[in-house]
């Protein structure tokens, strides 16, 4: 009999995945991160997400015959970028799996500090009828920036123009793709005080960390609304926390912080103006593991074929 390619599989996919991989994959399941590690040792494809980024990169490392790593993670930060670029592994990551959901949370996140709705629903709470809307702001020919024109910033550009929100957004290049206006990396920072909404769908590297910081949001509308479906680390928390306060910006809604979770004693928690949704945006939805679990099997058939992987990520950009 042939031997049988090794690959390391979540427990989480199980149901979705078994029954579907072809003969040549001996798969093995994992539930934890010491199986992960003990599993992975031996495996040619690896899938090793886990919430633990500590204990996904230490399985990850231990992985030393591991030639293509898959993950359901649009972000690559936590995992062992030059591991992987030393041993020429290929990752595949989830770049668009979710961007249907966070697409639809952004525009929530807008309506709901539009209109005030968090006031609504504390009125109800305390069976108080409101003789007046506590938000009055339309969407509706407002103007919004969108940092990051990947699957989730082109989805939010889409829902956006169907409320009539005049939408530039940020790309490397200008031309091409996007139906509104569009600046350069270097541009937008000079033209940020222009934007009643500023989103942030940006991946985490080194460059893009701290993007907001003191200086931008200095010189935002006090009538602004930030929107973080990004990373954490793409703003100065520190510096977003004291804006809130002074109330230099109107309000944030923050998908994602830095560190998450995001401590208790927090003084973001506190903030009238801070909306914090504990990074539930990408799993509001049913058919995140099916989404997932299809794109795998397709880059399986290429992968036996020795084709280029789909979605693969550039290890030295870091997305």
């Amino acid at each position: 009999m042939p031997k049988r390619t090794i690959a390391a599989f979540p427990n989480m996919v199980r149901a979705a995945l078994e029954g579907k991989l072809p003969d040549w994959l001996e798969p093995r399941w994992f539930s934890n991160s010491e199986e992960a590690i003990a599993i992975g040792s031996k495996a040619e494809i690896g899938w090793f997400d886990m919430y633990d980024k500590a204990r996904m990169a230490a399985a990850i490392n231990n992985a030393g015959q591991l030639k293509w790593l898959n993950s359901i993670y649009a972000g690559v930060d936590g995992m062992p970028l030059q591991t992987l670029i030393d041993r020429k592994v290929v990752l595949t990551n989830g770049a668009g799996i979710n961007a249907i959901t966070i697409a639809e949370y952004v525009v929530m996140g807008m309506l709901s500090i539009a209109k005030g709705y968090r006031e609504v629903v504390r009125a109800q709470d305390r069976r108080e009828w409101l003789s007046t809307a506590p938000g009055k702001v339309e969407l509706y020919g407002s103007k919004a920036l969108i940092l990051g024109y990947g699957a989730i910033g082109k989805l939010v550009e889409e829902r956006l123009k169907a409320f009539n929100v005049a939408v530039t957004v940020v790309r490397r290049s200008v031309t091409g793709g996007a139906t509104g206006s569009v600046l350069a990396p270097e541009q937008w920072r000079a033209r940020l005080g222009e934007f009643d909404w500023v989103i942030l769908a940006v991946p985490a590297t080194p460059e893009t960390r701290h993007m907001i910081g003191a200086a931008e949001l200095a010189v935002m509308k006090t009538t602004a609304v930030l929107l973080n479906v990004a990373r954490g680390t793409v703003i100065d928390q520190q510096a977003l926390t004291e804006a809130l306060s002074a109330q230099t910006i109107a309000a944030a809604f923050l998908d994602v912080t830095d560190p998450e979770p995001l401590p208790p004693g927090h003084p973001l928690w506190s903030l009238p103006n801070a909306h914090i949704t504990m990074h539930l945006s990408g799993n509001s939805q049913t058919l995140f593991i099916q989404r997932s679990v299809q794109r795998f099997l397709e880059n399986l058939a290429r992968y036996r074929a020795g084709e280029a992987l789909a979605y693969q990520v550039d290890l030295a950009l870091g997305y």
